[in-house]
């Protein structure tokens, strides 16, 4: 059987179970409006797919049960979004912080399983910031959860966090004129070891995964190689987020989800006058050596990746992830205009949609709905966009209304932790 006619027939087994409310053929495309449970949702459907399952490879269920490690600038909040999305699609329960924790789970601390929304146990997805601990992970997600995560190439990576955590890190304020430059030029006159927020400027990604962040290759080259163990232990994918959607295509693959499962807007990202243009050769060499063990983490796991884009096949991913790039950019013109674009948060009319900012020397753009929608096509579109913290609320509320839990004072955790951002700016947002 063609592979067409093999996921038309797929589609049609997995439409059975449903109740099909509107069906609408395109070209390359199909229109759901499905009744799943309560809620409506709506989505377009891709066929057919590049990569189609070898011949003697039955159709797999969708997995449903993911522990995503959400790493600092990352391109995180995006794939939390991809996750948050497909778990409301099927009904699936998210964790959650405490909301002694805001919106992370009491990050810096390393994670444990009280740091979870008793409304939100036990949870099929897991995508909210951590400091990854695996005896805790373990105990908190059922068997079987897929553990994945992302890397980024440290340099721009510590570009990243250096611009949005500048008024946060003791480390970067007291750089003078707030200089990378300066920084990097002698980055042991301003770090602090075990200071507030340190992590932010010292092997970001080394103290995500519950590594020692301070320790370093160049004297122990034994400690990078064990941590690299350690995570190849538990995660069956570690995306890279300068190849977004390649990394995508290998996640829906590894979870039998559907190349629409994975369709997303581009979230928290920076204005162009947030961020450098481009990192001089100089700079990022520096920003390499001062982040050693994150910069042999990120060679690592991009070489692996490389190797698992090789194995699946590379035309085949790279045809996928252009249908992906294509899909993607069809469903942004219909959901935000012909011409979508980011927007400064003070240019953005629907609240829902208005990103946090985390000072005023720097803007995080988001998108905006056109005025007049309404329906199941705009909500889905504006869970599209939506910025983690409106998001994590919203779950959080809905999740509460699921289990019958009534509105009421959350108690306080003992030793709350110290908290990076606030969950909800104070009045407008900054710009």
């Amino acid at each position: 059987m063609p592979p067409i006619l093999q996921h038309m027939q797929l589609a049609t087994k997995m439409m059975s179970r449903r109740k099909i409310l509107l069906l609408v053929l395109g070209c390359s495309t199909v229109s759901l409006l499905i009744h799943q449970g309560a809620q409506l949702s709506w989505y377009p459907k891709l066929f057919p797919l590049s990569c189609p399952p070898l011949r003697d490879s039955p159709p797999r269920p969708k997995h449903m049960t993911v522990a995503f490690l959400k790493t600092h600038k990352t391109a995180g909040t995006t794939v939390q979004n991809i996750l948050f999305r497909f778990a409301e699609r099927h009904n699936l329960t998210v964790a959650l912080p405490h909301p002694s924790c805001e919106h992370q789970f009491c990050y810096p601390r390393n994670f444990s399983a009280h740091f979870v929304h008793p409304a939100t146990r036990p949870p099929h997805v897991l995508a909210s910031h951590l400091r990854f601990d695996r005896a805790e992970l373990e105990r908190l997600m059922p068997p079987g959860t897929v553990y994945v995560t992302i890397l980024r190439e440290p340099a721009a990576m510590f570009e990243s966090l250096f611009s949005y955590y500048n008024q946060y890190c003791p480390a970067f304020r007291r750089v003078p004129n707030a200089s990378l430059e300066a920084f990097l030029r002698a980055p042991e006159a301003y770090y602090r070891a075990g200071e507030h927020f340190a992590m932010f400027a010292h092997n970001t990604l080394a103290y995500d995964l519950g590594g020692d962040n301070e320790r370093s290759p160049r004297d122990d080259a034994a400690y990078l190689a064990g941590l690299i163990r350690q995570v190849e232990e538990v995660f069956s994918l570690v995306m890279i987020a300068e190849y977004f959607d390649e990394s995508l295509v290998l996640l829906r693959r590894l979870l039998a989800w559907d190349l629409d499962d994975v369709l997303y807007a581009k979230l928290n990202a920076r204005a162009a006058s947030s961020r450098l243009a481009a990192i001089p050769a100089a700079l990022a060499r520096a920003a390499r050596a001062w982040n050693a063990l994150d910069a042999g983490l990120y060679d690592h796991f991009n070489a692996t990746f490389w190797r698992r884009v090789a194995s699946a096949g590379r035309a085949c991913v790279e045809r996928e992830a252009r249908e992906l790039r294509e899909a993607r950019e069809r469903l942004l013109r219909r959901c935000f205009g012909e011409e979508p674009v980011l927007r400064p948060a003070a240019q953005i009319r629907t609240k829902q949609l208005q990103p946090w900012q985390p000072s005023r020397k720097v803007d995080i753009m988001g998108y905006d709905l056109p005025s007049g929608g309404a329906g199941p096509a705009t909500e889905a579109c504006l869970k599209l966009a939506m910025p983690e913290v409106q998001y994590s609320s919203y779950l959080l509320r809905k999740q509460k209304r699921r289990g019958g839990v009534r509105a009421r004072p959350e108690p306080v955790l003992d030793n709350p932790p110290p908290r990076p951002i606030r969950a909800l700016p104070r009045g407008p947002p900054g710009h």
